[in-house]
């Protein structure tokens, strides 16, 4: 007779932990709704017209300037503050988080309200605000897309900047040589695999602390492109540092179209690269097997290895793939914009993109928008100085970086980075 089963007391289940909506955003938006309203709104000037300049020359169709009463229209955008900054309130109270459109919301209508009280008794060309913006914005979204790439699969990509910079000094010299342009933007592709392949060798390989591994990479790039500039392509810059820009390219009908058109339609290559590119990334890591492995490599790589998967080869291809991608945005310093390339030119663009790629929660969209977002409060520091507002440019100057530190202390409120990120993989 066989003993009796015993059955042993089942563990209690695990309490379910609830996660508590973080305060920052709704902070943040009553301390920037109570400045919009008083500085803005209260005690912005009366009885002067803000101007914003629409159509170009080129449009089909001619729009006139659109002239504002400078403060009933910021004290109404400042309220509009004031009431998406209590709703952001209410909603963390109800035990709800900040959503991203209302983010979105309360941005456009805080720089909405300070451009009309900036521009008080001048005129701005708004179309030729956003070009810029959009101009500034291509690399940091090339940067932050790279890094979504490497952080989605639990890989830290601090050498964002060296790609960029590598991207741009050897696009130049190869075009410069060749005497093609989009040799050039191929060249830059592989300028940023080269640098990728160093940190993945180092941090996926060797177990390398991959923080240390960028920032000694960034450090090696540049070192090595000032020192060739400063022997080759600065004292022979027609045969080593003369490559010329790409030509705009207008999508017919398109381009015509008042704002949207000469923004978007009227650009070179490089910038049409990066729509598909965030495009293609967006829909490869959410809709197809190769993404869901990417975020499974990135958030449980040890539960992605029983299943089969090769964690550590998907790590080094996405690096390599990230690496290729800050190439070509780096391309756009030298042949999209300038024509040549100078010392130290991405000026610290990598790590804006890293916060951009924070801001938006490693997603790419989320990071175009970041990106977006850097891009025209760069561009419009440089317009408000040559206006001449009564903000002090050294406080203009600083707005970029001062946006960049709201995104990294969380402005957009919880952010969680993928569970793996910077944690290296050896296989038991």
């Amino acid at each position: 007779m066989s003993a009796p089963t015993v059955l042993a007391p089942s563990a209690p289940a695990a309490p379910d932990i609830a996660v508590r909506p973080s305060w920052k955003a709704p902070i943040a938006f009553a301390v920037l709704a109570l400045v919009a309203l008083i500085a803005f709104g209260i005690l912005g000037e009366s009885g002067q017209t803000s101007t914003f300049g629409i159509s170009t020359s080129s449009d089909a169709w001619q729009i006139d300037p659109l002239a504002l009463s400078s403060q009933p229209v910021a004290l109404g955008l400042s309220l509009v503050c004031v009431v998406v900054a209590a709703y952001a309130a209410w909603l963390v109270r109800a035990g709800h988080s900040v959503p991203m459109w209302l983010t979105v919301l309360f941005t456009i209508a805080f720089v909405l309200a300070f451009l009309v009280w900036a521009v008080a008794g001048e005129q701005i060309s708004f179309t030729s605000l956003l070009q810029g913006a959009l101009a500034l914005s291509v690399p940091l979204v090339f940067g932050a897309l790279s890094g979504v790439l490497c952080e989605r699969a639990g890989v830290i990509n601090i050498a964002i900047e060296g790609q960029l910079l590598a991207g741009a000094f050897l696009s130049a010299v190869v075009a410069t040589l060749t005497g093609s342009l989009y040799v050039g933007l191929v060249a830059a592709v592989v300028a940023g695999l080269l640098v990728a392949f160093v940190l993945a060798v180092f941090a996926i390989k060797y177990i390398v602390n991959q923080i240390i591994v960028g920032v000694v990479l960034n450090v090696l790039v540049l070192g090595v492109t000032n020192f060739l500039y400063g022997q080759l392509l600065a004292p022979e810059a027609a045969t080593w540092n003369s490559p010329g820009t790409l030509p705009r390219v207008e999508i017919p009908l398109l381009s015509e179209i008042p704002v949207i058109g000469p923004v978007l339609f009227e650009q070179t290559i490089i910038v049409y690269a990066m729509y598909v590119t965030v495009a293609l990334v967006h829909v490869a890591l959410f809709r197809t097997r190769w993404g869901l492995r990417v975020r499974a490599v990135g958030e449980h790589p040890k539960a992605a290895d029983t299943l089969g998967i090769r964690v550590n080869t998907v790590r080094f291809r996405n690096v390599l793939l990230g690496g290729a991608v800050a190439g070509l945005g780096g391309a756009f310093f030298t042949l999209g914009n300038v024509g040549a390339f100078s010392r130290e030119m991405s000026a610290g663009q990598g790590f804006i993109a890293l916060a951009a790629m924070i801001f938006g929660r490693w997603s790419p969209l989320g990071a175009l928008g970041a990106a977006l977002l850097f891009g025209f409060a760069n561009n419009l520091q440089s317009l408000l100085g040559i206006i001449g507002t009564p903000i002090p440019s050294e406080f203009m100057l600083m707005l970029p970086y001062i946006l960049t530190i709201f995104a990294v202390a969380g402005l957009v409120g919880r952010v969680r980075a993928p569970a793996a990120d910077g944690e290296p993989y050896v296989k038991s």
